[in-house]
């Protein structure tokens, strides 16, 4: 990687002189005064609007006030510095970081002030309170830290009345020396409390200078030890990131042990003990033992925790866990064995004092945990941790010994029991010895059982630093200075506490009477059982012992892993019951949203506007209770108020909604999501006429006037009273008559002309109207029933207004007609001329002196007036007949809707006021992503002939016409120019429907959108609120577009002190100095977004193999017209190459952040408008306590938006849904163990910053990086909640291959995660039942995944020996009871299949949110899409390699790519990708399954060989044709024979070093067990033993061959090796003479293979004459030596290191094609029969894309590349 650039200009020039000491010197690149990122504080004379603001005067003030602080030495000291340029020339800090941290204490201290809710008395000072709290948030995790090494802190703050404002100045000086350090510190920043030991020095010296110390030495005045140019970089930061460089060097690139160097962990825990300060001192010893990384001589080595890779860490972890797993299987097995049931055998004193074993059990196992300790931290006592040693001998001293003791007096009951000859007095009281003694070995649990129920307490004593307490802590968990006072409240302890009782209730039951129960009575039967004949030769005797074992194997299996389905199942139910509780899923589409959109205002006025503005007329306390909000929310969800009424009272309210409704509807357009005719349809009108009730979008009155219509022909000789009563129950009906006669009136009186008789006719019908309609005699006046001629003539005469060319005459004439049924055919009594002029309802001159009535009187408005904006709506809601479940067509826009007013009717927050909210920042890590989809890009097809243009219109035909139609508007006139004119346009559009940095910075761009609108809103008044709309609408603008001076422009500043976006492109300045388009790409989205900053890496090369790196924040100035450079930061050396990429580059940018908050989101997500109106409300949540603290982390939902592209992505999308809504719901409450994810979660930003940042960086512990701050978060008190109320988009991977890869990394960094400490902490510090909380949501459920793939082998493995032994021959001939005893064994099987459960989640989360009948039919849809193969295949993806993770490491970071990629994988690729995972274990798993079928007894009854096998064969086939079946156009025969050809020639490919896999099979081979090269030797033995099993295989086979003639000597298993010695001979002459004569002397290779062939036969022949051979025999040879060859093959590649330089090796890899070849074309066979059957690529494609053909998608062109010509043409 490359980021270097060069300083020409630097080296040619002289070198400049030195600067004096201490002078504050600008780096090698110079940043202008001029330049600012929000607030412009270097240059005094700038006039900013945030400068004139109250607060930030305030601020600047109390940073200036440097009084009479003693000034820095030999330099001189201007009136414009202030406190932080003190701190930065005292202390020798960088200018740029200076600046920096100027702004963010600024900002800082002015929002905080801001948010007083009353304004301090001294309106130019900052109050005191902010900065003491400030002051003690920032350092309370240096507080901790000084109060657990017992030291005094150096934060000297007493107040006393007098000494005010010194407090405050020292306060800020506190804070700013904090601010300062860990902006400069780089990777040290992942290592906080190194960070606090720097601090503590600092403060000290920071102290001495304040109070004016004499240095004892000199006599001169107090300075600091770090001082002169950039000298905190240099003497402090460098030399400890120096020693983190040298350490991870050592780790050969994450693949040397983690025992074998020191990560940040390590590195941090090394200042949690006092030693750090006799060793390191300070100013800092670089000689000390710290800083030695050399393999010889004293060194610090790994600290606190050594991580070792073995499979005993499930046990070390989560030995409580296993503890109560096996005593329970152990007293179940007792308590069983007895014939009764269990309440009856348990009277029994006899089961009594058996079921007491299990004090042995606890106590062996607490032995093992303590051996198990002392094997893997041996280490630690060998580093400086003596005390440590002690501790471990003493744990095996006292385990050991309860074993003993726990022995003696067992024994003392059996011979008083022995003596007496009778369950004697005696024998009771030796009993009641025991349990007192084992009392006395519980008693540390009652102790923890009575600190659980006070957890107050538990919590104190872990903190105090009493020596008793220190001591008890030091012997039973071992003192930490994280992972003390996790205990919960006692309310939220209860609730999870009910909960795993019922789940351990269950599956206790469940596991005894239908597991361990059955498994006895069968054992008890089969230990009796006699006369069994082995058909081979016996090793040992006892052999049912072993049957026994191999029986019970898979049971035990199931066992220890089916408390994750009970656990899923009980989860599933709750985690729905709390959903609908919080009331999700209530409106889920717009027939729902229709009966609440009455009531959405005031729900928008309530949740989204400001408590300050609800004020009682009392004016009492701005925010009302909690009881009164919660009384007015069920108002509004049970309609038990019309709000509506209210807003027709007061406008403001109303105009605010609409403005708010109109917006949303608005991006919705700009989305492309809707189109025009939507957008009338679902807006909300401004007042332009004056209608007297609430206009409603026009989808809601649709059919609501011709329903009216026909209710008035039904009832037109009822009264008014009751027809306007059945009107009126519908509310929409009601105000559609109402706003249609309003709008007919002034329709009417608006195009003719005023001072026309007409006009004064027209308005006296309408008077005469409303006169007779307020008497309640219209019904008597009118007919009703002429009701419908007038509707057709109203609707002629719109006809006519909205014609494109009008035609003033054909307007006269309808309205002429209309005139005539108004006024001759609608009333009851008829009139003559007379009568109607007298009226004043006819004119009074005649036809022939005035001319026709109306033929004058017509004026119509100018077209682009706004009025034929109302006149479409009139005719709209007069005709149009849309059914609202089509309006918008578009389903992401239904979705939208309905959730987002769904959430307004949930338990949300109220909202502060736009000044008085949090501040926050969105941090997005980018390495080299899609940032914009180029135009060779979006031309380019594939392969299959296709685009990803052509792609995204196939796939969003509906947002594509809505595109093309937007375009129309701005003024395109052909589609070809958006190739020309529009082409920034159109990448957008693509780029906008992808995975890419340009979708994820609109989307985060939405919240300055919304906060502007919302900070308008919080104070204008109905006037304003008017103009802006006017203005919207007219110019069809959204909130950020207005270009006049409005009001809303005012609280510009507003928002940029509240919200900042920041992307940390890493590659930034390489990707501008190689001229990358992606560069130009990320310069556009910083013009176009105001509040966007880039942060990037600068590597600048100063010759000599030397380089400079920094840290770089970059804006683009609207004044200047160019990209400038706000900040520059010098690092100690390149960032990236100490950890994990992802955690580094968020590290490097961090600095750059502002506000209380950060919102970690990653580059493929997606906001949403009317999401980012509700995060003044999220932030509220930081405000209150969840349990007995306030959150530090708010957990989202996230809605993944690419599940409509194939059925991968469809059931991945599912998988993850339920995971980020009921999953974590439930994880939250009541579990209290919802970890951090990652994204879009929002972190308590300084809480976070002050304990090791936001994701930790560990290279390859801490691959998985994000969950880890959510380890660290909750060891050290943090508080993660989980809030649905607001969501945020995400991608994920949408084809099979990324989707696998995917899962491969998550599963390879949860077998990390059992590695490290964090784990291990939490495992042993939780309480119990927080312990299995943690345990099944996170690394459980893969370690269970496990448990199911290895309860399969194991079952089928045991099932092999049974059939190939004899012993079901011998069982199945014997008696009906034994017969029983073995189908009961067998039926165990049937526990497997309730891995099935494992879907349940995701159709309950389906039902709440989705409702029964449409998540029933969604479940048959994917079920028949065949979505169980698909999620069995990803259970053999996370078993495989969590569990090779776990035990010899090997996991990395895998790029799966965010493109569109659902085009064919040839079959070569599948192979590379999945023969290890599950081709080769699924042909394992189906050859031993073949091979009992012929042997097995069982098989003769086909119902219980079904029942046995239906399972096994169904993961076989899913493991072997899924990536098939979800891969496009597997099954066409042409793409079949060109996959077969191109795999033989990758296996065939020998190809060179600099190869690829990709192109040659070997370089694969070599690559896919990279893992056993650098597993620890434990792992090589491991997987040896492993392969044994193939071994068995051979062994058991040999003796079914014929020739064997019955013999069970073993002779005959050693003689079968003569058969492999001849095969091998065979391969290696044919080999050579292929190599030597096939193609010089082709004759002689022929010649060879007839000699053989020959040979073969004549061999046969003789054995067949002279032995038992039989032709079957061949067969059963083969059957029985593949195996035996693939375990030859996995034994050598695990002793590679020492094969590999013998000539053994060559043969070993030519062996291993062949292996690799027969497996390829097993895989191959059943693809290429399915693909030479018709029909099948077509079942293929429905399935694939199912849900796309549902969306009228042509996939056909798609798959078949034959992309038509497009519409428009390309350049």
């Amino acid at each position: 990687m490359n980021r270097r650039r060069h300083c020409s200009a630097e080296c040619d020039s002289p070198p400049s002189p030195p600067p004096l000491p201490g002078q504050h010197v600008q780096d090698h690149f110079e940043v202008s005064d001029e330049v600012y990122n929000i607030i412009p504080l270097d240059n005094l004379s700038a006039d900013h609007p945030c400068r004139r603001l109250p607060d930030v005067q305030a601020s600047i003030a109390a940073l200036g006030a440097v009084g009479d602080l003693p000034r820095p030495p030999f330099l001189p000291w201007k009136p414009e510095y202030d406190l932080l340029d003190w701190l930065g020339f005292h202390f020798g800090f960088q200018s740029s970081n200076v600046k920096n941290q100027r702004e963010h204490l600024v900002l800082h201290l002015s929002n905080a002030q801001m948010r007083l809710f009353l304004p301090p008395d001294n309106i130019g000072s900052v109050h005191p309170s902010i900065i003491r709290h400030f002051c003690h948030s920032l350092m309370e995790n240096y507080y901790n830290w000084c109060s657990y090494l017992d030291i005094n802190p150096n934060v000297c703050l007493s107040v006393t009345d007098s000494a005010i404002s010194s407090v405050d100045q020292r306060g800020i000086l506190y804070v700013s020396l904090y601010l300062l350090i860990w902006g400069e510190s780089a990777n040290l920043r992942f290592v906080p409390e190194c960070i606090c030991y720097i601090f503590h020095h600092m403060a000290m010296e920071l102290n001495k200078i304040l109070e004016d110390y004499t240095d004892e030495y000199t006599g001169m005045p107090f300075l600091s030890s770090v001082y002169g140019e950039n000298a905190f970089l240099d003497e402090i930061v460098k030399p400890i990131y120096d020693t983190m460089k040298a350490e991870v060097d050592k780790s050969r690139n994450g693949t040397a042990p983690h025992s074998m160097w020191r990560n940040y962990d390590d590195i941090n825990e090394y200042f949690w003990s006092r030693r750090c300060f006799k060793e390191l001192k300070w100013p800092i010893d670089i000689g000390s033992t710290f800083f030695m990384t050399c393999s010889k001589g004293k060194k610090v080595g790994k600290t606190g925790f050594v991580e070792q890779r073995s499979f005993w860490n499930i046990f070390r972890c989560f030995h409580k866990l296993w503890i109560m797993l096996i005593l329970f299987i152990q007293a179940a097995v007792i308590v069983a064995w007895e014939e009764e049931h269990p309440w009856e055998a348990l009277k029994s004193v006899k089961v009594q004092v058996q079921c007491l074993t299990v004090f042995f059990s606890w106590s062996t196992m607490s032995f093992l945990k303590s051996l198990l300790d002392v094997a893997m931290q041996y280490s630690l006592v060998l580093r400086e941790m003596k005390w440590l040693g002690v501790k471990m001998v003493l744990k095996i001293v006292v385990s050991a010994g309860w074993i003993v003791v726990f022995g003696i007096f067992y024994g003392r009951i059996w011979d008083q029991r022995s003596s007496d000859g009778r369950w004697s007095p005696e024998v009771n009281r030796r009993m009641v010895n025991f349990l007192e003694v084992a009392l006395v070995f519980m008693a540390p649990e009652l102790l923890v059982l009575v600190l659980f129920i006070l957890p107050c307490v538990g919590n104190f004593l872990e903190h105090t630093n009493w020596r008793i307490f220190r001591l008890l802590s030091w012997w039973f968990q071992g003192r930490t200075f994280v992972g003390r006072g996790l205990k919960e409240g006692f309310t939220n302890s209860m609730k999870y506490i009910i909960f795993w009782v019922f789940v351990l209730g269950t599956k206790f039951s469940y596991s005894y009477f239908l597991q361990i129960k059955p498994m006895v009575e069968s054992t008890k039967t089969l230990l009796h059982a006699k006369n069994v004949n082995y058909e081979w030769h016996e090793f040992f005797k006892h052999s049912n012992q072993i049957v026994l074992g191999l029986l019970w194997l898979p049971v035990v299996c199931i066992y220890m892993m089916d408390l994750q389905i009970w656990f899923s199942i009980y989860s599933s139910f709750l985690g729905s019951i709390i959903g609908l509780f919080d009331h999700l899923g209530e409106i889920r589409n717009i027939q729902h949203l229709r009966f609440r959109f009455q009531y959405l205002a005031s729900a928008i006025q309530f949740n989204l506007m400001p408590g300050e503005q609800l004020l009682n007329a009392s004016g009492t306390h701005p925010t009302p209770s909690k009881l009164k909000a919660a009384l007015y929310r069920l108002k509004l969800r049970c309609g038990l108020r019309k709000p509506f009424k209210k807003l027709e009272s007061n406008q403001e309210y109303t105009y605010k909604f609409a403005m708010i409704w109109n917006e949303i509807i608005m991006t919705f357009r700009e989305e492309d999501i809707v189109s025009d005719r939507e957008v009338e349809l679902l807006e909300l009108p401004e007042r332009y006429w004056d209608i007297r009730v609430i206009q409603w979008p026009c989808v809601f009155l649709c059919n609501e006037v011709i329903l009216a219509l026909r209710r008035a022909k039904e009832l037109f000789d009822a009264p008014d009273k009751r027809l306007w009563s059945k009107i009126s129950k519908n509310e929409y009906m009601r105000c559609a008559v109402i706003e249609v006669y309003d709008s007919v009136k002034h329709l009417l009186l608006t195009i003719i002309k005023y001072d026309t008789q007409e006009h004064s006719i027209v308005k006296t019908f309408f008077q005469e109207i409303d006169q007779w309609v307020h008497m309640e005699k219209f019904t008597k006046r009118y007919k009703v029933t002429s009701l419908g001629k007038i509707y057709e003539q109203v609707v002629h005469l719109l006809n006519l207004v909205l014609k494109p060319t009008k035609d003033v005459d054909e307007v006269v004439n309808a309205l002429q007609a209309l005139y005539v049924a108004a006024i001759q055919d609608f009333t009851k009594e008829h009139r003559d001329i007379h009568q109607l002029r007298d009226a004043g309802l006819a004119p009074r001159t005649t036809v022939s002196r005035a001319g026709f009535l109306f033929e004058k009187a017509v004026q119509l408005p100018s077209p682009d007036d706004i009025f034929y904006q109302h006149v479409r709506r009139l005719h709209t809601i007069l005709t149009s007949k849309d059914s609202i479940l089509k309006i918008p067509e578009n389903h992401e826009a239904r979705r939208r809707i309905s959730f987002f007013s769904n959430s307004l009717f949930m338990n949300i927050p109220q909202a502060s006021s736009t000044e008085k909210m949090m501040a926050f920042s969105v941090l997005t890590p980018y390495y080299d992503e899609e940032v914009l989809y180029s135009e060779e890009q979006l031309q380019n097809v594939n392969e299959d002939g296709i685009s990803i243009l052509y792609y995204l219109q196939t796939i969003y035909p509906d947002e594509w016409r809505n595109f093309v139609e937007r375009m129309c508007w701005e003024g395109m006139v052909s589609e070809t120019e958006l190739w020309r004119t529009r082409l920034r346009d159109l990448r957008l559009w693509a780029s906008y429907r992808g995975q890419t940095l340009a979708r994820t910075a609109r989307g985060m761009m939405y919240y300055k959108r919304a906060l502007k609108m919302l900070a308008f809103l919080d104070s204008a008044s109905e006037m304003d609120i008017v103009e802006v709309s006017q203005q919207l609408r007219s110019m069809r603008l959204s909130i950020d577009g207005l270009s006049s001076e409005m009001s809303t422009s005012v609280y510009e500043h507003w928002i940029a002190m509240k919200f900042t976006h920041v992307i940390s492109c890493q590659l930034y300045g390489t990707q501008k100095a190689e001229k990358d388009p992606r560069a130009e790409d990320i310069l556009n989205l910083l013009e176009e977004n105001e509040a966007l900053r880039v942060a990037y890496i600068d590597e600048v090369s100063k010759g000599m193999a030397e380089n400079e790196y920094y840290s770089v924040l970059v804006k683009y100035d609207q004044n200047l017209q160019r990209e400038v450079e706000i900040y520059r930061i010098k690092l100690p050396g390149d960032p990236l190459k100490l950890g994990e990429g992802k955690p580094e580059n968020q590290n490097h940018a961090i600095i750059f952040t502002r506000g209380d908050a950060v919102q970690t989101i990653d580059m493929n997500q997606d906001n949403y408008f009317e999401e980012a109106l509700k995060m003044r409300n999220l932030l509220e949540e930081f405000k209150h306590n969840h349990g007995i603290r306030k959150p530090t982390v708010l957990g989202i939902r996230e809605h993944i938006f690419t599940g409509a592209v194939s059925a991968p992505a469809q059931f991945m999308c599912a998988q993850e849904t339920s995971f980020v809504t009921l999953g974590q719901r439930i994880m939250a409450n009541p579990l209290k163990i919802r970890m951090h994810y990652g994204h879009p979660d929002v972190l308590d930003r300084f809480w976070f910053l002050t304990r090791g940042g936001i994701s930790k960086g560990s290279r390859v512990l801490n691959i998985n990086e994000d969950i880890f701050a959510g380890f660290n978060c909750t060891l050290r008190g943090g508080n993660i909640t989980h809030h649905e109320y607001i969501q945020f988009g995400k991608g994920r991977d949408v084809a099979l291959n990324q989707i696998s890869v995917f899962e491969a990394k998550i599963a390879s960094g949860s077998g990390e995660q059992l590695l490290s400490r964090d784990v291990y902490r939490l495992g042993n510090r939780l309480d119990f039942f927080r312990m299995l909380s943690f345990f099944y949501t996170s690394v459980g459920f893969f370690f269970n995944a496990c448990m199911i793939v290895y309860a399969f082998y194991a079952f089928w493995w045991g099932q092999l020996y049974l059939a190939l032994s004899g012993f079901e021959s011998s069982m199945k001939s014997g008696e009906a009871d034994q017969n029983a005893a073995l189908l009961s064994i067998l039926s165990q099987e049937f526990v497997i299949g309730l891995g099935l459960f494992n879907a349940l989640p995701m159709i309950v989360e389906s039902i709440v949110e989705n409702g029964l009948i449409t998540s029933v039919w969604e479940f048959i849809i994917t079920q028949l899409q065949l979505s169980s193969l698909f999620y069995t295949f990803s259970l053999g993806t996370r078993a495989h390699y969590f569990g090779r993770t776990l035990l010899h490491g090997g996991a990395k970071y895998r790029a799966t790519g965010r493109g569109f990629d659902v085009q064919h994988k040839s079959f070569a690729e599948c192979y590379r990708l999945y023969a290890r995972s599950h081709f080769v274990k699924a042909i394992e798993l189906g050859l031993i399954i073949a091979v009992y079928s012929l042997y097995s007894p069982v098989v003769g009854s086909s119902f219980v060989y079904m029942a046995l096998t239906l399972a096994s064969w169904f993961l076989v086939v899913s493991w072997i044709l899924s990536p098939f079946i979800f891969n496009p156009l597997s099954f066409e025969w042409l793409k079949t024979v060109n996959d077969f050809h191109e795999f033989i020639n990758w296996i065939w490919h020998r190809g060179s070093v600099l190869e690829k896999a990709e192109q040659s099979w070997e370089k694969w081979w070599y690559e896919e067990q990279d893992h056993l090269r650098t597993t620890s030797i434990w792992g090589k033995v491991t997987e040896i033993l492993i392969s044994l099993r193939f071994f068995f295989f051979h062994y058991g086979m040999v003796y079914k061959l014929g020739i064997a003639a019955g013999s069970k000597s073993i002779a005959v298993y050693l003689l079968s090796w003569i058969y492999v010695v001849v095969a091998v001979g065979v391969y290696a002459i044919s080999t050579y003479t292929y190599i030597k004569y096939s193609v010089k002397a082709h004759i002689y290779y022929r010649l060879v293979q007839i000699l053989i062939f020959v040979f073969g036969i004549v061999g046969i022949i003789a054995l067949r004459m002279l032995t038992s051979f039989k032709i079957l025999d061949v067969f059963i040879c083969l059957l029985a030596f593949v195996p035996a060859g693939w375990g030859f093959i996995s034994i050598t590649l695990v002793l590679r290191p020492f094969l590999q330089k013998l000539m053994i090796w060559e043969s070993v890899v030519s062996f291993a094609r062949v292996y690799e070849m027969m497996f390829g074309v097993i895989v191959m066979s059943p693809v290429a029969v399915l693909s030479w059957m018709p029909g099948i690529q077509y079942m293929q494609t429905r399935i694939l894309f199912n849900e796309a053909f549902n969306r009228g998608v042509q996939l056909s062109h798609i798959l078949a590349g034959k992309m038509p010509k497009a519409d428009f043409d390309t350049p």
